[in-house]
Order: structure tokens, then C-alpha cells, then sequence
């Protein structure tokens, strides 16, 4: 079983930091050395303290490391400079056109449900269509900051409705996983052992429902509701060219039907959501 690298030490000296993401992107002092263009000695003289870097070294080579903004940061200030990206609030003003187009995706997406999260994977904003198929869990679970993650595999949030629970369960542990070797979050790494400790509910032990039309291209979701088993498999949208830390880790998860079933109950039941004749807008 695949465990979740080590986080990165954020209070490292600037070499012994930059030496741990050059291995944790599992690249050779050379190999990193040929991407930023400069000598592998200067590179080694850098990361065993022999030199210091100047702040454009720093940017150069935490671009090159492909790391995430907020640890560029902590690599600029463990070598002695201030932070370069913003970290601002959503509900800062500077923002607001940012959140107006998440909450514009979110309800475009309907009747398909869909939301955004923070780099933990705390809710941010959800559409009606996700907001329906919650249904009933602990309230406990619903209390802010709601994990997501947490919320879909805990005894009692949803994973007694999730038919196919080990195999979806499975998959948000690969994702995380991939997260934590690729970003270094402690708590991140905190919550896979979390998740993989959540045990299987007596609905998943039925199996999955068969639906050969996914079948080895992506990983369903399988959610029994009052409209019966829904399909629905989920892409990813990031903002593409952020400079600041908040909206860097900000992330849409859109769910879309497998099958004309499932497309079919998630329309009855946004129209049962619909305000009354006269009512809606």
C-alpha cells in the first residue's frame, strides 16, 4: 500500500529546503540544475549553505521545482526575503470578480451538482444540486469548515448511500496522495490516514451497480437516492494563471451523469426544487 511522503519541513534552512523539493520532484542535483541553467557545484554550494541565493535564484528554481505558490513563499523567507504572492481572504474585495465567477460556474452547472474547495478540501461554495443530494448526515459533519472528503466517506455522512464506497474511497486516497508528494501539506497527509481508517458500510458490500460504459476510463461515484442509483463521474477546474495563494489552491469539482438515467432523475429532481407556478424566477 502506497503511504504519503513525508511533509516538507517549513522551518528548514533555505538549502535543506530547496534539497527536499528537488528529491521530493525526484530529480538529480544535475537534472535540476540543467532546468535553471546554472552549474551543479553552485547548486550544491546552495543547498549545503556554502552560498546563499539571491531572491531571483529563489523564484528560478522553486519554478522550476513547479512548486505551489505558498511554499515559494516559505522558500523566500527561510532565505531571508519577504514573500512575493498574496495570500488574501475569498471575501476580500480584491477577489470579488474571482468568487463571482466561481458561484457563475457553480450555478451553470446545474441541474448537475457541483463545488468549490480550498486546498484542504473544505466546502467553499456548492450549487442547489449539490446541496439536494446531501440529504440527511450528522450535523456534526456540516459544521463549518466542512471537509468534503470527510463529509462523502464518514460513517455518518454519505457512505452509506456511496454503493461502490471502497473503490470511491480509493480513489480520493489516490488523489490525495498525489497531492501530498506533490505539495508537502501536513494536513493533508493527516487526513489520507483519516479516511483510510473509515470502515465499509453494509450498503457497499452489495458491489458496485454494473455500467460497462465507464468502465476503465474514469471512477464513478455511485449514490443511491430517492430517485434511485445515480452515476455521475468528476472533472477538475483550477484558474490557470493565479498570483495569489488563496485563489492558487481554490478547485472545482463538477459532477456530470455516466448514463441517461442518471441525467434523467438529476433533472426531475432539480424540477422538484422549482418554486411554484407564479413563484419562479
Amino acid at each position: 500500500m502506497k503511504t504519503a511522503r513525508t511533509p516538507v519541513n517549513s522551518t528548514l534552512p533555505v538549502g535543506d529546503y530547496l534539497r527536499e523539493w528537488r528529491q521530493r520532484r525526484r530529480m538529480s542535483q544535475m537534472d535540476l540544475a540543467l532546468e535553471a541553467e546554472i552549474s551543479t557545484r553552485h547548486l550544491s554550494f546552495l543547498e549545503t549553505g556554502r552560498s546563499q541565493p539571491s531572491r531571483e535564484m529563489v523564484l528560478l528554481l522553486a519554478e522550476k521545482l513547479d512548486m505551489p505558490l505558498r511554499e515559494r513563499n516559505i522558500m523566500l523567507v527561510s532565505a531571508g526575503y519577504a514573500p512575493v504572492y498574496s495570500e488574501r481572504s475569498l471575501d476580500d474585495p480584491a477577489l470579488a470578480s474571482m468568487r463571482q465567477a466561481v458561484d457563475l460556474v457553480l450555478k451553470g452547472h446545474d441541474p448537475y451538482p457541483a463545488l468549490a474547495v480550498d486546498r484542504h478540501w473544505s466546502l467553499v461554495s456548492a450549487n442547489e444540486a449539490l446541496v439536494s443530494l446531501i440529504g440527511e448526515v450528522d450535523p456534526a459533519l456540516m459544521k463549518p469548515p466542512v471537509n468534503v472528503l470527510r463529509l462523502s466517506v464518514h460513517p455518518a455522512g454519505l457512505a452509506r448511500r456511496i454503493v461502490n464506497f471502497t473503490e470511491w474511497r480509493s480513489h480520493l486516497v489516490h488523489r490525495l496522495l498525489k497531492q501530498v508528494d506533490a505539495t508537502g501539506d501536513a494536513t493533508l497527509a493527516q487526513l489520507v490516514e483519516e479516511l483510510r481508517s473509515y470502515p465499509i458500510p453494509d450498503a457497499a458490500a452489495r458491489g458496485p451497480k454494473a455500467s460497462p460504459d465507464y468502465a476503465g476510463i474514469v471512477v464513478p461515484l455511485q449514490l443511491t437516492t430517492g430517485e434511485g442509483i445515480l452515476t455521475l463521474f468528476s472533472t477538475t477546474t483550477i484558474f490557470g494563471t493565479p498570483v495569489d495563494v488563496t485563489l492558487s489552491e481554490l478547485a472545482i469539482e463538477a459532477f456530470f451523469p455516466a448514463d441517461p438515467e442518471t441525467a434523467g432523475a438529476l433533472r426531475r429532481m432539480a424540477g422538484k426544487r422549482q418554486p411554484d407556478a407564479g413563484g419562479a424566477r
